[in-house]
C-alpha cells in the first residue's frame, strides 16, 4: 500500500510522519508547552460546536475560494509560519512553497526557516507572507523587513507570542539539539528510521538558520540559536508596531492576537489583518484556546480586518467551524511538517488537497455553494444560546 492510500486523513499523515522521523525530531513538531494542555484543548474546542446541515439549499456546485489582503485563494488555507521545515525534508521550505502555490492556498515563511527567505522567493510562491519578531536588536528587525520587501513578499507577519520561549518538555526529555545529536541509544533507534537518515545525511551538516547568517560569514548554528534566543524582547509594545508599520506599505498582519482588546489595538495601530493564535500551545500552557477566543475577537473586529485562526486544524469540518464563527481563512502549523516528513512536497499537496475534499463534502452537505455564505447558521450552539 501506498503512502497516499495510507494517508486518508490528517491524523494517519502525523502517523506516518511519526513512524518516518527520529523521535526528538518528530517530537519537536508534535511538542508543545509544560502539560500540553493548550495543545490539546486547540483541537478539542472544535467538538464544542454542531453544524446543522441544511440540504434542501442545493449546493451541486460549490467555490472554496476566498479573498483577502488583495489575493484570491483556491482553498481558504494559509500555510503557517513554522521553523526548520529544513529539517524535516531536504528544502522543506522551498517545497512546501510549491505544494500551497500549486493547490491555491498562501504560505507564510518562517524567521527561522533553513533557507534563506531570498531562496524561498526564488521558488515563485504566491502569495507569500514573511514572518518577523520585534527583537531587542531593532535594526535586525528592519534589516528582515527590508529584505522581505525586496524579495517581493505579499505581507509581513508579526508574531507578538513569542517574547520568551515557552518550556518545551519533550525537547528537554529528548535533548534536542539544533542541530540534532543523538544518544547511543537513539542512534539505535535510528536504525528504524534510515530512510530519514539517507535523504539527510548531507543536509544536517548544512542545518541553518538561513535568514540570520552573514554573506560570506559561515556562522555556528548553535551560536545562532543562542543569539535569536537572546535576541527576544519582554518588553514589546505598541509603540513597537507603530514603529514597524511606519517602515513598510506591505500588509502588516498580526499574529498571536487572543484577546478582544488586543484586536481593537492592533487596528488601531496600522493592522492589515490579525491571526487569532496561541503559537500552537507551544508557548503559555494554559492559555485559551484559539478556538474559545475567536468569537469575541470577530465580534469586535466587526468586519474591519480579515480575523485568521491558527491551532488545532485537522479537519475540513474545522476549517467550516472556524469560519461560521468568522474566521476568514485558516492557518497550518503542524499538519504541513507532518506532510512534507511523508513525501516532501507531494506530501503537502496531499495534505491541502484532504482539506480540500473535506471542506468541499462539508459544505456540500450542508447545502453551501460558496464561502461568503458560511455563517452562524451554521451552527446549532452558537455563541451565546445555551
Amino acid at each position: 500500500m501506498t503512502w497516499r492510500k495510507k494517508a486518508y486523513n490528517v491524523e494517519t499523515l502525523r502517523q506516518l510522519a511519526k513512524a518516518e522521523l527520529p523521535r526528538p525530531i518528530f517530537d519537536f513538531a508534535d511538542g508543545g508547552a509544560e502539560d500540553e494542555r493548550t495543545l490539546r484543548r486547540n483541537e478539542n474546542a472544535f467538538d464544542d460546536y454542531w453544524l446543522v446541515p441544511r440540504p434542501m439549499n442545493g449546493a451541486a456546485d460549490r467555490d472554496l475560494s476566498v479573498e483577502f489582503l488583495g489575493h484570491r485563494y483556491s482553498i481558504p488555507l494559509v500555510i503557517g509560519p513554522t521553523g526548520l521545515s529544513g529539517l524535516f525534508w531536504p528544502d522543506g521550505e522551498c517545497a512546501t512553497a510549491r505544494a500551497a502555490t500549486a493547490v491555491g492556498a498562501g504560505f507564510c515563511l518562517s524567521h527561522g526557516s533553513v533557507c534563506t527567505l531570498e531562496a524561498l522567493a526564488d521558488t515563485k510562491a504566491h502569495p507569500r507572507w514573511m514572518q518577523v519578531f520585534l527583537y531587542r536588536d531593532r535594526p535586525f528587525t528592519k534589516e528582515l523587513i527590508r529584505r522581505a520587501e525586496a524579495a517581493n513578499y505579499d505581507g509581513i507577519v508579526l508574531t507578538i507570542d513569542n517574547q520568551l520561549l515557552g518550556k518545551r518538555e519533550r525537547d528537554l526529555a529528548n535533548g534536542f539539539t539544533i542541530p540534532p545529536e543523538f544518544s547511543l541509544v537513539q542512534s539505535v533507534a535510528m536504525l528504524a528510521k534510515i530512510k530519514w537518515w539517507w535523504r539527510m545525511r548531507s543536509e544536517l551538516r548544512r542545518i541553518t538558520f538561513g535568514n540570520y547568517v552573514r554573506p560570506g560569514k559561515k556562522e555556528d548554528i548553535k551560536k545562532l540559536a543562542s543569539r535569536m534566543a537572546e535576541l527576544l524582547d519582554p518588553a514589546l509594545s505598541w509603540k513597537d508596531v507603530d514603529w514597524i508599520r511606519s517602515m513598510t506599505s506591505k500588509p502588516l498582519i498580526i499574529k498571536g492576537i487572543l484577546s478582544a482588546n488586543e484586536a481593537e489595538a492592533a487596528i488601531h495601530h496600522g493592522a492589515d489583518a490579525i491571526v487569532v493564535s496561541n503559537h500552537g500551545g507551544r508557548q503559555l500552557d494554559g492559555a485559551v484556546s484559539s478556538l474559545d477566543a475567536l468569537p469575541g475577537i470577530v465580534r469586535q473586529v466587526d468586519g474591519r480586518i480579515p480575523v485568521l485562526l491558527d491551532g488545532g486544524v485537522r479537519r475540513g469540518t474545522d476549517v467550516v467551524i472556524a469560519l461560521a464563527l468568522g474566521a476568514t481563512a485558516c492557518l497550518l502549523g503542524r499538519p504541513q511538517l507532518w506532510g512534507v516528513s511523508v513525501a516532501g512536497e507531494a506530501g503537502v499537496r496531499h495534505l491541502l488537497e484532504i482539506y480540500a475534499k473535506e471542506i468541499d463534502t462539508a459544505m456540500g452537505l450542508c447545502g453551501v455553494g460558496k464561502i461568503a455564505d458560511i455563517d452562524l447558521s451554521l451552527l446549532a450552539n452558537r455563541p451565546g444560546n445555551s
